[in-house]
């Protein structure tokens, strides 16, 4: 691979790096990607309002497409790096700016040597609140893509080593918000109001047994996230009550049926102490599930690169909208490692590693 290329894409990581955006909010981000790939190369560029793809026409017939998403985190980044965020606040702590560049040296060496069959490079927003994959998947389905790939960095892997898993890669969550709403009444007279306390409690205490490992195939969670129940005076008896849960499950059977469960029981909780409730779902990720045919190729890729292959025993934990895009197509979600001893994902310290942009590129133009 062309020594100034890599060096074109590792100017772009630090570029995207130091201009970190929020979800939802990529218009920078996605100018700047847009203007680097208009600059750079021929390939042929469609905007699509948030999101963008670009097309690499081949010489024969196929289609295969890849991911990279290009959301920050709100967090603050205490560094000394040359290129750390210049937007307080926001960061790239999770290696969406070198997935993005990444897949922009892929387009860089595309336009130089051309491809056998046509070739979508997708830059997708949001992917950290779950808003952005849905609506360009779809997009895999609109122009009959029957295949899609992408990877996501890892620390605690060797640098460059591909961890792969069929089956659930990342378990499907959701974040679910019940609010309970009563009567106010003074504290002295509570048999007068409508108490949320209770149900909040009651629905907070069936979460174990809600999610027992042997009442289930796979992994079952139900993570309190927040509980807030009244207001901070004597005087007065709670009456508005909100439970913030974060679900989570290996398939996505479980966790519907684990909503429904919570569901169920709130709506019976509020039934008993005279409380309105309000179901809200937010940050909605599917499972992301690996075809095994996919996930063959880039072992293949991988190998032929003499690149470490590691077969994951568990899923991740964490979730990724790239579940929507496996609902559409086959392919594979993969990991390549930031090294063993790399700072955690989502954690001050972290940066992508830009050796990676190499790595990745190369496994990108095996699997086509």
């Amino acid at each position: 691979m062309k020594k100034d290329l890599i060096a074109l894409a590792t100017e772009l990581r630090h570029q995207l790096h130091a201009h970190p955006e929020l979800s939802g909010r990529e218009i920078w981000t996605k100018a700047c990607l847009v203007d680097f790939l208009r600059t750079h190369t021929s390939l042929e560029l469609y905007d699509r309002g948030t999101w963008f793809y670009a097309l690499c026409r081949g010489r024969g017939a196929g289609k295969v497409a890849f991911r990279a998403d290009f959301d920050a985190l709100p967090m603050e980044e205490h560094t000394d790096l040359p290129y750390r965020s210049q937007n307080p606040g926001v960061a790239h702590k999770c290696g969406h700016d070198g997935h993005s560049a990444a897949l922009a040296l892929l387009g860089l060496t595309l336009a130089g040597t051309g491809t056998e069959r046509d070739v979508y490079l997708i830059f997708q927003p949001a992917e950290e609140v779950g808003a952005g994959g849905e609506a360009c998947a779809a997009f895999l389905k609109e122009e009959g893509i029957g295949e899609v790939y992408a990877f996501h960095n890892m620390p605690g892997y060797p640098l460059g080593a591909v961890a792969l898993r069929e089956g659930t890669m990342n378990c499907a969550s959701k974040g679910v918000i019940l609010s309970f709403t009563g009567a106010p009444t003074h504290a002295s007279t509570p048999e007068l109001g409508r108490n949320p306390a209770y149900a909040v409690a009651a629905v907070v205490s069936a979460l174990p047994g809600l999610t027992r490992r042997e009442d289930h195939r796979g992994l079952v969670m139900a993570t309190v996230v927040q509980m807030d129940v009244g207001e901070p005076a004597f005087g007065i008896s709670a009456w508005r009550g909100r439970l913030l849960l974060t679900l989570r499950a290996q398939y996505q059977q479980e966790l519907d049926g684990l909503h429904r469960a919570i569901a169920a029981l709130a709506e019976g909780q509020a039934a008993d102490y005279g409380l309105e409730l309000a179901l809200e779902e937010q940050d909605v990720f599917p499972e992301t599930a690996n075809h095994p045919a996919g996930v063959e190729k880039v072992r293949l890729a991988a190998e032929a690169l003499g690149l470490t292959v590691v077969d994951m025993a568990e899923p991740m934990r964490g979730s990724e909208d790239f579940g929507w895009y496996l609902r559409q197509a086959e392919g594979a979600l993969f990991l390549l490692g930031d090294g063993e001893d790399h700072p955690p994902l989502h954690s001050e310290n972290f940066d992508f590693p830009d050796p990676l942009l190499e790595v990745a590129c190369g496994l990108f133009q095996r699997l086509i």
